[in-house]
């Protein structure tokens, strides 16, 4: 739970939350209003494009759920008993994933890209699993900004203090930070940009693995 993390726990967090943002802005402009990240709005799309006739539209959606879906079964699979080491094996799954992404178009395999940053997305959401669930959400913010009200009104009668709701909103900020940098990268770098983004959650990794090294820091009250 966001909740319970530290500051620099939810900056870290939100860090991904910036990258995904990034990649999912980058795909749905390259394939022109479908998403990598968002299940919710792919399975929206598909049902319109069922509605207005286009086979190719819905199955696009359908097939980037599937490839999402992919991404977080394999990733549980492979991870399951990683323990500490999970974070930094799912990040570095994940860099990996968008490194021959950004790689492909260069191959002329553009069509490979789609899938392939699905199945990143859906990995990437298994980085904080507690109990076999997922318990920090990285990309699906509904849920996210739902808690942000929730504590929000927590705060304002005093239940608790607003260092909770901040917490969840920072979440749905970094994304939405996220997202406008990719847009303004892709417009001049096309899906190149995507290098931008390996590059980052390579150093995402590297913090988890030297977070390994470091001896852990006693639990923090929430402020």
């Amino acid at each position: 739970m966001a909740a319970s993390l530290p500051w620099r726990g939810v900056l870290y967090a939100g860090g991904l939350s910036a990258v995904a943002g990034f990649i999912d802005a980058v795909a749905y402009i390259h394939l022109g209003g479908y998403f990598v990240s968002f299940m919710s709005g792919n399975t929206t799309r598909a049902s319109s494009d069922l509605m207005h006739g286009s086979l190719t539209g819905a199955g696009l959606a359908l097939g980037l759920i599937g490839f999402f879906s992919l991404g977080v079964v394999l990733s549980t699979l492979v991870f399951r008993r990683a323990g500490e080491r999970r974070l930094p094996g799912v990040l570095a799954t994940t860099t990996a994933l968008i490194a021959v992404a950004a790689l492909l178009p260069s191959l002329s395999a553009e069509a490979a890209v789609p899938p392939l940053l699905a199945m990143a997305m859906g990995v990437v959401n298994t980085s904080y699993t507690r109990n076999g669930e997922v318990s920090i959400a990285l990309t699906y913010m509904t849920g996210t900004l739902v808690k942000t009200g929730q504590h929000f009104a927590a705060a304002l009668t005093r239940a608790e203090p607003h260092g909770v709701w901040l917490r969840y909103f920072t979440l749905w900020a970094m994304i939405a930070l996220g997202a406008v940098a990719g847009a303004v990268n892709y417009r001049f770098t096309g899906l190149a940009s995507l290098w931008v983004a390996a590059a980052l959650l390579l150093a995402w990794t590297a913090l988890a693995v030297r977070r390994l090294q470091t001896p852990p820091s006693p639990p923090r009250v929430v402020t």
